[in-house]
């Protein structure tokens, strides 16, 4: 079997704004978000049987079209009309499922990738975000990845300059948190204003890694339930260990920290990691297209 290899990046936000519902009804986005090193290693493979499967070093995971990969296969055959082969797709884990890292989302945008390569259709960047686009919101970043301003439901993208030299600490608590249920209250929050867009965008464009710190926020925190303290608690255990900024990431659960030294992340990394099962060291990573 012809295959291809991908890495699958996982995604941080590192402003997340929500302008409230619009006239299609989804939720209109304002978003900064990053690559980070952080990453599942992905296989796909053209089989000569037409069927589509994944599979995973999670037993959990489905292995038919009710994952996002197998439907992003589908998707990419039907467009360039090859209905002779199918695909294999082998995942190895290692981002966390159902902590706002875009995990599946990037392993679909990896699945486009490495079959535009595989059967020579050469759609490129801009043909695979649309198909993206069709999977899910954060698809289209994760195609080509890097730093982007993302807006409308999350398509809408803007290449920015890429994320100064810093390590990351990734922390996931145990629990994952309901993307339906925040969205139910984002509409009546009460809470501080949003993050300051203009200023989070003129730090990114000195590379300014302090005063891109200093301009992190996700208007999500402000209607997590009180059986989400363990997400502040998090930020807070970063933050005392020398991160110059934390966050939760998307709808969570993942909290991550940015260090201006890799060598206090690591450490900070190692020190979670005893408490956490899910903590990982990570840098910003690079656009891929």
């Amino acid at each position: 079997m012809r295959s291809a290899r991908e890495r699958a990046w996982a995604k941080l936000n590192l402003a997340l704004d929500v302008l409230g519902p619009q006239p299609d009804g989804y939720h209109g986005m304002r978003m900064i978000m990053l690559s980070c090193t952080l990453c599942d290693e992905v296989r796909v493979a053209l089989t000569p049987d037409g069927s589509f499967s994944a599979h995973s070093n999670l037993f959990f995971l489905p292995g038919d079209r009710r994952n996002i990969a197998v439907r992003a296969a589908e998707l990419f055959m039907e467009t360039i009309g090859e209905r002779s082969w199918g695909v294999r797709i082998d995942m190895k884990k290692r981002t966390p499922v159902c902590a706002g890292l875009g995990g599946g989302s990037s392993d679909a945008a990896a699945v486009l990738r490495a079959l535009d390569r595989l059967t020579g259709a050469q759609l490129g960047r801009e043909k695979l975000s649309e198909l993206a686009f069709k999977l899910g919101a954060d698809v289209p970043f994760c195609v080509g990845g890097g730093m982007c301003l993302a807006e409308g439901r999350g398509e809408v993208l803007t290449r920015l300059r890429a994320m100064p030299e810093c390590g990351i600490v990734i922390c996931k608590p145990r629990f994952p948190i309901s993307t339906p249920e925040l969205f139910s209250r984002i509409d009546s929050r009460s809470g501080p204003p949003g993050p300051d867009m203009p200023a989070m965008l003129a730090a990114i464009g000195r590379g300014d890694l302090e005063g891109i710190c200093a301009n992190m926020r996700n208007v999500f925190e402000d209607v997590l339930s009180p059986e989400h303290a363990e997400i502040f608690e998090i930020k807070r255990a970063l933050t005392e260990r020398g991160a110059l900024g934390s966050l939760m990431t998307g709808t969570g659960s993942a909290v991550f920290g940015i260090f201006g030294s890799k060598t206090a992340a690591r450490s900070c990394a190692d020190a979670l990691s005893e408490r956490y099962r899910e903590c990982f060291f990570a840098e910003p990573k690079k656009a891929v297209m």
